[in-house]
């Protein structure tokens, strides 16, 4: 590590986990826990939960799990130390001398690098643009409408058509090859040489949230393939973890926030006043754009071009978002194809009008689905009013289906009654293929390797180990941290045992500090998360007890016969075997 555990564990003890994920989700009291729709991945229940007590999350839908430290890590893309370091400067806290150590420091040594050579390169790019041989990137942007304070507002810069001068710069600098081959700005080619992967082209500096620079877009001059080109994933750059523009919002939209296609959609936009303006970054809108959204806002107005390509990407996003617990609606820019044209063509006032109509995104769907459709045609409408009727079982909630069951019943000129059979009549169908396909899931877990039972009883005591400690008193003449064998359950109850004995608590959040992978922070927030019942102390809790401490006894003896050599010691681990079986372990 490179800082002392004290330190690290200052640094979580100030930094309450309900407090620093409350940030990124919106969590709401439930019991003594905060639950919320987990952000690292799509969901419509909520399972994940944030455990104030334990100072720990776990979400039960896919596993995520951890400290402070780990939400950070997974949400931000962090190694333990940048995790660490950030906590710590949100606490207020000086940061001690580091020792020296490797893997981590050198990652984070790289990505401060990278963001040293991206904040010179958006410079470089902003200078070039005012200079003479960046004026037909200037005359460009003037010619798009673009006025002189936006440019700057967002940083806009030319890289010219001399390929290698940012290279030599970048040079010219001190930086070498190594940091330069990571910030995705230069091609390195056998033949060819080293030369800048963006020339002749209008920058597009691509900021975080926090206003670091993490990468570019570049339109090229002229007619050349291929039009938009960006940077490639780097150490400081996720395309599906960023958002254009992103940096600008600050704090819950409640108006909503508007999704566009490209990088001159949003500069429009903000030009016009609509500051809630963003867009995807070079790929198809992901669901960590979703969870990323969901940070700001419970209403998003997506307003992609009008033509097919546009439409096809709304109906991928919209499930999406849904799923996210978004409320999703429409801009149609028509006759325009996207908010450029738009408001070169009409006004911010008009476009005001066109968010303030803008179209149910159910209802978007359907108009869609219906130009598949001859309306005409008494069964291809038949066929149309099925494919509603299944659309309608998205809706989870009975009230709010029923809303749309009516609605739509009245815009289609159908008899409510009717139309409200046929969902039924879809919704059982698609009751039974559920129950089938379960039913073969259940068939192929049978087949599958089952979880290795002794490892589900260690992590099962180490759980109620840690939220009962009456449990260390009761088992401690029998069993002891050496007696769980598998890692990384034996260096966790290595871990709680010390803290009991010192403290006479556990402390799960602590634990988990103490492994710096993102991995093994996940696995041991799983350990505290299982899924058991509380030991009530009745009879029936007790011989449960029983059974999970004689069996993890068990295998810890067993394990040790198979490598023990002196013949005293079998002897021994022989005789505890037998007493074993008259165990019986009561509360006081």
């Amino acid at each position: 590590m490179y800082y002392e555990e004290n330190f690290v564990e200052e640094v979580r003890q100030r930094n309450d986990v309900v407090d620093v994920i409350s940030s990124y989700v919106n969590l709401k009291r439930s019991g003594s826990n905060y639950v919320g729709l987990c952000p690292f991945h799509n969901e419509k229940t909520a399972s994940f939960s944030v455990s104030p007590g334990k100072q720990m999350y776990y979400c039960f839908g896919c596993g995520a799990g951890g400290n402070v430290f780990t939400f950070l890590m997974e949400y931000e893309n962090l190694t333990f130390v940048e995790a660490l370091e950030q906590l710590a400067e949100q606490a207020g806290m000086e940061l001690p001398a580091k020792s020296d150590s490797a893997a981590d420091k050198k990652r984070r040594d790289m990505r401060d690098s990278i963001l040293e050579v991206n904040k010179l390169a958006a410079n470089y790019f902003f200078a070039k643009l005012k200079s003479d041989r960046g004026k037909t990137g200037y005359d460009y942007l003037l010619n798009r409408k673009i006025k002189p304070e936006i440019i700057v507002k967002f940083g806009l810069g030319f890289a010219d058509k001399n390929s290698g001068e940012l290279y030599r710069y970048m040079k010219s600098k001190g930086f070498p090859d190594a940091v330069l081959k990571e910030t995705g700005l230069f091609t390195y080619d056998e033949k060819k040489g080293t030369y800048d992967k963006f020339w002749n082209r209008v920058m597009f500096p691509i900021l975080d949230r926090n206003n670091h620079v993490i990468a570019f877009g570049g339109r090229v001059m002229g007619e050349a393939k291929p039009k938009y080109l960006n940077s490639p994933e780097t150490l400081v750059f996720d395309k599906s973890r960023n958002l254009y523009g992103l940096n600008f919002v600050h704090g819950k939209q409640d108006s909503g926030m508007i999704i566009c296609e490209g990088y001159m959609d949003v500069i429009a936009l903000h030009q016009a006043g609509f500051t809630n303006a963003v867009a995807s970054l070079g790929t198809a809108f992901t669901s960590q754009h979703c969870s990323l959204l969901k940070r700001y806002t419970d209403l998003v107005y997506l307003c992609y071009d009008s033509d097919s390509a546009g439409v096809k990407a709304a109906m991928r996003a919209i499930p999406m978002l849904k799923e996210a617990g978004i409320s999703v609606k429409v801009i149609d820019m028509r006759p325009y194809k996207d908010p450029d044209e738009f408001m070169k063509g009409l006004s911010p006032e008009e476009f005001k009008k066109r968010i303030d109509n803008a179209k149910n995104s159910f209802f978007y769907e359907i108009d869609i689905i219906k130009n598949n459709y001859d309306m005409n045609d008494p069964e291809s409408k038949t066929k149309f009013m099925n494919e509603v009727a299944k659309k309608c079982l998205t809706f989870d909630n009975e009230i709010e289906r029923n809303n749309y069951i009516e609605a739509f019943a009245r815009e289609y000129g159908a008899r409510t009654e009717d139309f409200r059979k046929l969902v039924a009549y879809h919704s059982a169908k698609a009751v039974g293929i559920d129950y089938e396909r379960r039913r073969q899931e259940r068939f192929q877990n049978r087949e599958d390797k089952k979880e290795d039972g002794i490892a589900k009883s260690q992590g099962i005591f180490l759980t109620w180990l840690s939220n009962d400690s009456g449990l260390f008193e009761v088992t401690k003449d029998i069993i002891c941290a050496a007696d769980f064998v598998d890692e990384p359950y034996h260096q966790v109850a290595e871990i709680m045992y010390e803290q009991y004995e010192t403290n006479g608590r556990v402390e799960p959040a602590t634990i988990i500090s103490r492994f710096q992978s993102r991995e093994e922070q996940t696995l041991v927030a799983g350990i505290f998360n299982k899924e058991v019942k509380a030991i009530n102390k009745d009879s029936e809790q007790m011989k449960a007890v029983n059974e999970v401490v004689r069996s993890i006894k068990k295998y810890s003896l067993d394990y040790r016969s198979r490598h023990v050599t002196d013949i005293k010691e079998l002897q021994k681990l022989i005789e505890e075997k037998k007493q074993l079986q008259t165990l019986q372990l009561t509360f006081k």
